[in-house]
Order: structure tokens, then C-alpha cells, then sequence
């Protein structure tokens, strides 16, 4: 008799995008079980088919890409870094919110005449050698200073990269920035335009998985369907009004007739039974753009609205995944090998 093979997902193994990436997935409904922290291999008991295995970012992908994972979450810098040319992996979700950085070229500060690509490049060629960087991220690097024509020699480096012009084995460096705080620390400055790469944490499988497995595909659908229900709620607001009037569709059109009260598909009105018999008065539920709160409060008391009540929203789901339907098109493009 044979045995179905279970599906599996790799998270990061340790650091600040773990701890990021165990957050959210617990505020999407995904809520990882790890019985013992120094396990590499956990639970996710909303999806139980699905087995978690912990990894280093580079492993995770290199991992998805090959077909020993059939779902990984890691940044988009690694996955750029190690994806490879040959298409084996597809990009679920691009944009999940957090672990957000960039690889960027850091030159020393004392470097007072360098101030973007243009003027590095000059006194590269002043120095009538190539520059050498030190980097992670040896084939983004490659890439971003050849798309420039910038002469250069890459260090690949496994340490702290900060200390390397200082240290004298490096020039500059490429690196990841966020806060900036680091690079200030160790008297570097990250050039304005020399931007290798955006990140953030994506969730990406392996394309043949997807294409010969059912069960893979159904999978992404749950994960996408959860966690796009999930980002989807962190931007809108569950607004709930009280508003007189005799009419449910009068109401609706005055509420039509702001720019922030349409809701989803429309109001939700139903009628308020209260100890005033003569009085008409109807409750207006409806979902609110976050950023437009402020706004939508105005308008509702414009139109009459009292008592109103601002909740948050846990999971908006729609009919189908936007971003499955994307992977389905994809898939549908690519055929297999």
C-alpha cells in the first residue's frame, strides 16, 4: 500500500524574520505548534497535512527550488539571491508585510567625495583598480554593479561586513539596511541610488509540486485564502452606526451618496426595535478602509449617524484568492519540463 507523502513548509530557523514570521502566521489563523524549541520540525494544527520544518533562509529556498520543500517563507532578498535561472520556483505572495529591508552598496563616510554611483565610479577609476566589495549577496551584487559598469572585485564574507572597510579587506560593502542604525554606527552611509534589491518576507513553492500534485495546489489555496484574508482585515475597520429612518433603501442611497461609506458590496442595514414605537431608526453596518476612518466618521454624522461603533476586522474573505488566480495563470503558462 502506499503512503501520501506530506506536504511541507519551511520557515525561517532563527532571528528577528522567525519571530516576525511566527507572529503573523499565529494573526493569520496559522498558528505554528513547536513542542521543543530546539526541534527543527513543528505543527500547524489549522492545516494539519501540512508538516514545518525549520531552516536558514538560503536553505529554505535552495530547499523549495530543488523539491525537498514544497513551501517556504523567506525574505525576498534571499530568495533573489539563490532562486536560480531555471523557473522552479513561484512566488505565491510577494508582500506579507513584514521583515522589510534592502540590500544597498555602503561606502565609508570619510569617502566625502562619493555621494551616489556616478561619482563612485569616478574615483574607482581614480584609484586605477577595481573596487572591491564584500558581500552576502555575491550574485545580486554581481549583477547590480555590472548593469552599472562599475570595474569591481566581490569578497564574499560570512562575519560581520561593517568592520571590512575598516579592516582594509573591502572598499564597500553590500549589505542589508533597514533601520540604517548600523551601517551609522560603524561610520558608513548607504548611497542613495544604489538600491540592489527591496525586502520583504514572501511565501513561494516549488512549481512542479503545484503542477503534478493536487493536493499542493489545494494547499496553496488554503494558505493564500488565509493569509490574504488576513492582510486584507489589517487594512479596513468594521464600523457599526445608528442612523433614523424609515426607509432601508433611502438610507442606503445617502450612505451611497458619501465617498467612504460603501462598504464592501454595500451597508448592512436592519431595523432597531426600540421603546419609542414612533421612532425609525435602523443600524448601518459596514467595513471602512483604516485610512479613511476619520473621514467616514465625518460623513456618517453628516448624514445623522450617532452612537457609532469602530471595531477591528480578524479575516476578510473573498470569493477566490486574488493572488491564487494569479498562480493559476502562471502555472497555465508554464507547462512542465
Amino acid at each position: 500500500m502506499q503512503t501520501t507523502q506530506r506536504l511541507r513548509l519551511s520557515l525561517p530557523s532563527k532571528g528577528r524574520l522567525q519571530e516576525e514570521a511566527l507572529r503573523f502566521l499565529n494573526a493569520a489563523g496559522l498558528a505554528i505548534l513547536k513542542p521543543n524549541p530546539r526541534q527543527y520540525e513543528a505543527q500547524l494544527p489549522a492545516l494539519p497535512e501540512l508538516n514545518v520544518i525549520f531552516q536558514r533562509p538560503g536553505d529554505i529556498v535552495v530547499s523549495v527550488r530543488e523539491g525537498s520543500m514544497d513551501f517556504g517563507l523567506v525574505g525576498l532578498d534571499t530568495l533573489e539571491e539563490k532562486r536560480g535561472p531555471n523557473g522552479k520556483i513561484i512566488t505565491l505572495h510577494e508582500a506579507l508585510g513584514f521583515g522589510h529591508c534592502a540590500l544597498m552598496l555602503a561606502v565609508p563616510e570619510s569617502w566625502s567625495q562619493v555621494a551616489d554611483l556616478a561619482t563612485l565610479k569616478e574615483y574607482g577609476v581614480a584609484l586605477k583598480r577595481p573596487l572591491r566589495v564584500a558581500t552576502k549577496f555575491p550574485t545580486l551584487t554581481e549583477r547590480f554593479l555590472t548593469q552599472h559598469a562599475i570595474p569591481h572585485s566581490l569578497i564574499a564574507a560570512e562575519g560581520t561586513l561593517e568592520t571590512a572597510p575598516t579592516i582594509g579587506y573591502a572598499d564597500l560593502i553590500a549589505d542589508l539596511v533597514s533601520s540604517g542604525q548600523t551601517l551609522r554606527d560603524n561610520r558608513l552611509r548607504a548611497l542613495p541610488d544604489a538600491l540592489i534589491q527591496k525586502s520583504q518576507a514572501a511565501l513561494i513553492a516549488n512549481r512542479n509540486a503545484l503542477q503534478t500534485n493536487p493536493q499542493a495546489l489545494e494547499m496553496a489555496r488554503r494558505l493564500l485564502e488565509y493569509i490574504e484574508a488576513h492582510l486584507r482585515a489589517q487594512e479596513n475597520l468594521l464600523v457599526i452606526a445608528n442612523l433614523r429612518g424609515a426607509n432601508p433603501q433611502a438610507l442606503a442611497e445617502k450612505l451611497f451618496g458619501q465617498t467612504s461609506l460603501g462598504g464592501l458590496q454595500g451597508p448592512t442595514i436592519s431595523p432597531i426595535i426600540t421603546r419609542d414605537s414612533n421612532a425609525d431608526w435602523h443600524s448601518i453596518t459596514i467595513v471602512v478602509r483604516r485610512d479613511r476612518l476619520p473621514q467616514a466618521i465625518g460623513e456618517l454624522r453628516s448624514i445623522g449617524g450617532s452612537g457609532i461603533v469602530v471595531s477591528p476586522v480578524n479575516y476578510i474573505f473573498e470569493e477566490e484568492p486574488p493572488r491564487y488566480t494569479a498562480m493559476l495563470a502562471d502555472l497555465k503558462s508554464t507547462p512542465l519540463p
